[in-house]
Parts: structure tokens; C-alpha cells; sequence
């Protein structure tokens, strides 16, 4: 079929004419910048038309987003974030490493999270991309996934750091004030390959007995005639029994070729030993990869992501939970802007604190004066951390609903914060008893060391306020730490402030907003990669996407009302 080509004085067209088109020049193009492309009818009409302006920035909105993303880009040195590779004569031309680096960020602003097939097909179909790769051929999923992988592993965070320093100038972002708030999100790995650290702990105490009971038996029975014994233990190494393994075989002049397999074979006494010993020795080394891999603060990890641990994970809109694996993101927001962000295997919020504003520290060279978080994170030793580092404490605690609306209970005399104390510092409850100093003694389960102070009354015998007072047959003991009570006085007394509601105020729209934004708005409510590199690989990305999006939406805010 012959292809004609029409000529205009500012246009082309490029078509396909069917047998029955009329010799008569088809209708010369108006548009003097651009190129059509179609196929010819019979009757003159072309069904399917495509018209592509050659500067494609004529049908881009002035207001698009591409368009701050480009202004942030321009300030922010691209080549510094990608390794220079060298020229090969053979092969396809490589991708320009800035243009990909853009339109992998451009997707995570407009997109929230984008897959790399998502990028690929943007790249062919999205004019935008198609402008940021100025007329370079779209990459495929490989190409961006081998970028995202090998380059971006590194020095995700670095650009981030880049990308805030632009917009916080520009924004005069206050970084004093931050709201901090965590979530848990659902690892990318199988819910029922878990792994519990008692569990496994248990299963190898376990062995260690059936260790126990197999050397009594070797020691007896079978090297009793070779005046060798094997020392028996509470707990056995692993090079111990590998040593027991080699030296049995030496002993019994055996090797484990001499050994006999299959039906209708009968393993001697010393073989049936050896080999339950080594299933023994498989087990041991099995648990102990198992305990090392949870580590001293982890209770548990999944098969599938070893560095995920099992929490209670939201599931639905009524707080329903499920145990599943998971990983506690942790975002510190100025602004309205995430300024840090943070991936962590704990469960608690409280133990992701420190390391929070540590990280905090390290990329703005200050702590913030006023980190405001809500009772998850209050805790003595994130006071203490507060108090050592010269920030506010504007943590809620435990009990601080009660202790600032409930009048009954902030009021209750039997409360020992509310006993009287006597001119020799002694605590006196309402029935005019004194408590005395019992001991000192570490909290139960608390891996900071913190202690408290133990105060046992001096009689309750006939106390008329008893049934009020305490329940306990004896007399009453309370644990009181001084610091801990300070420091919560000093919290209610920060937050009940008109700063302090202020803040409080600001932490539930800025920092839950920020979550609520990214997992609601943008769909990202499960984790895609797998391992503590490749989610904080991602939790950057996504953070990136994420202030650039609000930066262009306070710009486009600004220009509305002016």
C-alpha cells in the first residue's frame, strides 16, 4: 500500500491512502507547528487523527507541577547522586542518569508510590515525562529498577536532604518546632512465617536436655570400654558438639563412609547415636541464626524479611487489629513538611525516640527545641534524653487524659503523689500514718536501668479509709520515682499552656495529616520491597514525592490569592 507524504508550507502529514482515495491533494494542515498523523477514507476523512504540537510545552498548563519540579531541580546538583560509568563501544547508548533520576522523582510526587512498570508506560504515554526525557527514549522497567537498585540505594537520602534545604529556604520552614508521629506498615512478606525468640529459645533449651540424655548414653554404653567421657553441661556450644561429633568417630575407629543406609540395612548402635547426635548439632545451629537474627531488643521476625517483626497492625477504620509483619515508620514533620523520616524493627514508639532525633540531629546539625509527640513516646528515659540535649518536653504520658480532664482523679487523696509530707520528709496518708523507706529496686523489664523507690506503711491495721485506700491483706507499699513524678508535673504544666494546646493542636493536623496523606490519599498502605535498606529506599522516595507535591500546592495556593 503506498504512503504519500503532503507538504504544507509550516505542517506535514504522514498517512496511509487506501485503494479507492481520491487523486485530488488532501486538505493542507493549518496549524503551522505541528505534525498529523492518520489514515485516509475513500470518502476523504481521516477517522483517527493525532495531532502533536513540536514544542511540547504549548499544551503543558502553566500550573502543572512538572513545572516546580523542574524549578527545584535546577537548584539541586543531580550529577553528584549517580556514579560515572564509562563509554562502551558495543551495546545500546546508555540513559542520561539526571533524566532518569527525574522522572522517577516526578512519579513519586505526582503518584504518592509509582512501580516501575507504572514509570515505563508514564515515560511513553505522559507528555510531562515525555519533556523531562527531551526526546530521549523512554526507558524500560528494567532499566529504571537496575537505577533505582544500584544508585539511588545510597544516596536516596542525600537527595532528600537536598531537596528540604531548597524548599525550606524558600519557605522559611521553622525547624524548632516538630511534630513528631509514627505508623506501623505492613511488610512485604508471608503472614504466617514467623518466628518467636522464646519459642526458640525454648525449642533449643530442649535440645540441650536430649544433648544431655545422649552423652549419659555414649558415655556409657559405648566409650566406657575406651576410658573416654564426654563432660556433660547445661548448655552446649556449637563447636563443643561439632568437637564431639569428630572425636566420637576417632574413638569407635568409624568414618561416616562406613556407614549404612536404606531398607533392609541394620545401623549399628554407634551410628544411630552419631547421627541423632547431628541432628541435634543441625537444630542448635538452626536456633541460634534464629535468636541472632532477633537480636537483643526483637521478639520475633517473619522467613520471608528477616528484618520484619510481628506487631498489632490497624486493618480497618474501627481499630481493628491483626498480628502481622511489619515495620514502624517514623516521620518528623515542620510545616507540614517531613523534614526526617525513619524505618525501625520495634514495636514501641518509645524506643524509636532517640534514634529519631539522633538522625534528626546528624542532618540539621541541632536537636529541636520543642518535639511535640503523643503518649506513646513519653517515657523517664526520653525525658531524661530531653533534658540532657536542651529540648522542651511536650510528650504526653501514660495517664495524661486523666491527669489533666479527670478532676476526681488528679483530686484523689489516697493517690501517694497527693499525701502530705511531714517535717522530716516522711509521706503521710489521710488516716495521719506515716510510709517509710523500704528499698530500691530496678523496674521490671526496663532495659535503661530505671529504678524506684519502695514506701511501706506503718500500720493499716483498723484504718477506716482501708477499703478506699488499698485492697492488698498487708500493709500498703507504693513505688514512687521523684525524678519521673517531676517531670510529669512538668509536662502538664508545658502542655496545659497556651503554647503548649497550640502544639498540640498543630501535631494532630501536621503529623497525622502527613501519614494520613500518604496511606489515604496516595494509597501507599503496604510496603513493595523487602529488607531495612529497601524500605527506607522507599519510605525516601515517598518522603521526596511527598514535599515536593506540598511545595507545588502552597505555591499554587499562593499564586490564587494573589
Amino acid at each position: 500500500m503506498p504512503q504519500h507524504h503532503y507538504k504544507g508550507r509550516h505542517a506535514v502529514y504522514i498517512g496511509m491512502v487506501t485503494p479507492f482515495t481520491s487523486e485530488q491533494p488532501r486538505r493542507l494542515c493549518r496549524n503551522i507547528h505541528s505534525v498529523h498523523f492518520g489514515m485516509a477514507t475513500p470518502f476523504g476523512r481521516n477517522l483517527h487523527q493525532l495531532k502533536l504540537p513540536v514544542d511540547m510545552e504549548r499544551i503543558i498548563e502553566i500550573s502543572d507541577p512538572v513545572y516546580t519540579f523542574s524549578e527545584v531541580m535546577e537548584h539541586i546538583d543531580l550529577r553528584k547522586y549517580v556514579a560515572e560509568r564509562k563509554d562502551c563501544s558495543t551495546g545500546r547508548p546508555k540513559y542520561d542518569p539526571e533524566k532518569l533520576l527525574k522522572v522517577i522523582l516526578f512519579a513519586f510526587m505526582e503518584y504518592g508510590y509509582c512501580s516501575v512498570r507504572m514509570i515505563e508506560k508514564l515515560c511513553k504515554t505522559d507528555i510531562r515525562f515525555l519533556w523531562l526525557l527531551d526526546e530521549v527514549n523512554a526507558p524500560s522497567h528494567m532499566t529504571i529498577s537496575s537505577f533505582i537498585k544500584n544508585e539511588l540505594m545510597g544516596s536516596v537520602d542525600e537527595i532528600f536532604s537536598d531537596i528540604n534545604g531548597y524548599i525550606f529556604e524558600q519557605e522559611q520552614v521553622d525547624l524548632t518546632h516538630v511534630y513528631i508521629d509514627g505508623t506501623k506498615m505492613e511488610a512485604n512478606a508471608q503472614k504466617y512465617t514467623w518466628v518467636w525468640k522464646k519459642g526458640t529459645i525454648r525449642s533449643r533449651n530442649n535440645v540441650f536436655g536430649k544433648l544431655t540424655e545422649l552423652l549419659n548414653e555414649v558415655n556409657a554404653s559405648v566409650l566406657s570400654a575406651f576410658g573416654v567421657k564426654y563432660e556433660i553441661r547445661q548448655e552446649y556450644a556449637i563447636g563443643y558438639v561439632e568437637y564431639i561429633l569428630q572425636t566420637f568417630l576417632e574413638t569407635v575407629g568409624m568414618t561416616t563412609e562406613t556407614f549404612v543406609h536404606g531398607s533392609g540395612k541394620r545401623k549399628s548402635k554407634e551410628q544411630k547415636l552419631y547421627e541423632k547426635i547431628e541432628d541435634c548439632l543441625k537444630k542448635l545451629k538452626k536456633y541460634s541464626e534464629r535468636i541472632r537474627i532477633c537480636g537483643e531488643k526483637r521478639n520475633s521476625f517473619s522467613k520471608t524479611d528477616h528484618d520484619a517483626t510481628f506487631m498489632r497492625v490497624k486493618k480497618d477504620y474501627m481499630g481493628n487489629d491483626q498480628l502481622l509483619p511489619a515495620y514502624n515508620l517514623q516521620m518528623v514533620v515542620c510545616d507540614e513538611y517531613i523534614a526526617h523520616y525513619g524505618v525501625y524493627p520495634y514495636a514501641s514508639d518509645m524506643d524509636c525516640f532517640q534514634p529519631l532525633m539522633e538522625g534528626f540531629a546528624k542532618r540539621y546539625g541541632f536537636y529541636p527545641r520543642y518535639p511535640v509527640a503523643d503518649a506513646g513516646y513519653g517515657s523517664f528515659n526520653n525525658y531524661l534524653y530531653c533534658q540532657e540535649h536542651g529540648m522542651e518536653k511536650y510528650m504526653k504520658f501514660t495517664m495524661y487524659e486523666k491527669e489533666s480532664k479527670d478532676e476526681k482523679y488528679r483530686n484523689n487523696p489516697y493517690r501517694a503523689s497527693n499525701f502530705d509530707i511531714d517535717h522530716e520528709g516522711n509521706m503521710v496518708c489521710p488516716n495521719g500514718k506515716r510510709f517509710y523507706f523500704l528499698r530500691k529496686a530496678p523496674v521490671k523489664g526496663n532495659q535503661y536501668g530505671r529504678t524506684e523507690e519502695y514506701y511501706q506503711c506503718e500500720n493499716c491495721e483498723g484504718c477506716p479509709h482501708r477499703e478506699k485506700c488499698h485492697k492488698s491483706s498487708q500493709n500498703r507499699i507504693v513505688r514512687i520515682n521523684k525524678e519521673l513524678t517531676q517531670f510529669h508535673e512538668e509536662v502538664l504544666e508545658n502542655l496545659n499552656s497556651i503554647h503548649g494546646a497550640l502544639l498540640r493542636m498543630n501535631r494532630s493536623i501536621q503529623s497525622e495529616g502527613a501519614f494520613g496523606g500518604i496511606k489515604w490519599n496516595r494509597s501507599y498502605k503496604r510496603l513493595r520491597r523487602r529488607g531495612m535498606e529497601g524500605v527506607i529506599l522507599e519510605l525516601g522516595l515517598i518522603s521526596c514525592g511527598f514535599n515536593l507535591h506540598k511545595y507545588h500546592l502552597k505555591r499554587k495556593t499562593v499564586q490564587k490569592a494573589a
